[in-house]
C-alpha cells in the first residue's frame, strides 16, 4: 500500500511540475505551445480561466478516446482535472515572472521546457496512465493504422489552427516548443536513467482491484489479530 500512495505522489509532483512548466512557457510571451494556443484562444472567447478550458478539453478528449476504445487510467483522470487547477492557482498567485526582453523569453521557454520534460519523467514512471491528450494520439494511430508522429502532428497542428483563430498566441516560441520538447524529454530522461517503453501502464480497474485487495488482506489482518489476542 506504500508503494501505491508513493506512486500517487510521484503522479501528483509530475501534474504539477507539468502545470508550472506550461505556465513558465506562456510567460516567456514567445507564442504558446500547440495546445496552449488552443486553451487560451478558447478561454478568451467564451471568458473562462485557462485552466478551466483544460479541463474541459481534458474530458471532452478522455470521452472521446473511451469511446474509441482506449482504456483510461488514474492518471487520465487526475490529468484531466489537476493540471487545469494548477495552471489556475500558479497564475492568480502571480509568482512566476513574466519576460521582459527577447533573452529573458527565450532561457524562460527553454526553462519551461525542461520543466515539463521532468514533470513527464514523474507522470510517466508512476504508471498510472497516459494523458487524455495522448490516449487520443494512441487511439487515432490504432485507428487509422497511421505513424503516431502523423497522428500527434496532425493533433496539434488542429489545435493550434482553432486556437489562433479564438485568438491565442501563436510565435516563435510555438515552433521552439513543437521542435525542442522533444529534445528536453530525451535529455532529461538520458541524465535520469529512465527507459518510458518500460513503463506497463495501469488501467482504472486494475487500480480499483489493487485497492480493494489491498484492503480485503488489510481487514483480515486486523482479524487475525483481534483473534489472536
Amino acid at each position: 500500500m506504500k508503494q501505491f500512495y508513493a506512486r500517487l505522489l510521484r503522479l501528483i509532483c509530475g501534474l504539477f511540475l507539468y502545470a508550472l512548466g506550461i505556465v513558465v512557457t506562456m510567460n516567456a510571451h514567445m507564442g504558446y505551445a500547440p495546445w496552449d494556443v488552443f486553451h487560451v484562444g478558447f478561454a478568451k472567447t467564451i471568458g473562462i480561466s485557462i485552466g478551466t478550458v483544460s479541463i474541459i478539453t481534458g474530458v471532452i478528449i478522455g470521452i472521446i478516446t473511451v469511446l474509441l476504445g482506449e482504456k483510461l487510467g488514474l492518471g487520465t483522470i487526475l490529468n484531466m482535472v489537476l493540471i487545469g487547477v494548477f495552471i489556475d492557482m500558479l497564475l492568480g498567485f502571480h509568482i512566476i515572472p513574466v519576460a521582459s526582453n527577447f533573452m529573458f523569453g527565450i532561457i524562460m521557454l527553454i526553462v519551461g521546457l525542461f520543466i515539463i520534460a521532468l514533470a513527464s519523467y514523474f507522470y510517466i514512471e508512476s504508471a498510472f496512465g497516459a494523458g487524455p491528450r495522448d490516449s487520443l494520439m494512441f487511439a487515432l494511430t490504432r485507428k487509422t493504422g497511421l505513424p503516431v508522429g502523423v497522428c500527434r502532428g496532425t493533433i496539434e497542428l488542429l489545435a493550434v489552427f482553432v486556437g489562433w483563430r479564438l485568438g491565442g498566441m501563436i510565435g516563435i516560441g510555438t515552433i521552439i516548443s513543437a521542435f525542442v520538447i522533444g529534445f528536453c524529454v530525451q535529455t532529461t530522461f538520458k541524465l535520469l536513467k529512465f527507459d518510458a517503453t518500460e513503463i506497463k501502464h495501469e488501467t482504472l480497474d486494475q487500480t480499483y482491484k489493487t485497492l480493494f485487495n489491498n484492503k480485503k488482506e488489510q481487514f483480515h489482518e486486523e482479524e487475525v489479530l483481534k483473534k489472536g489476542l
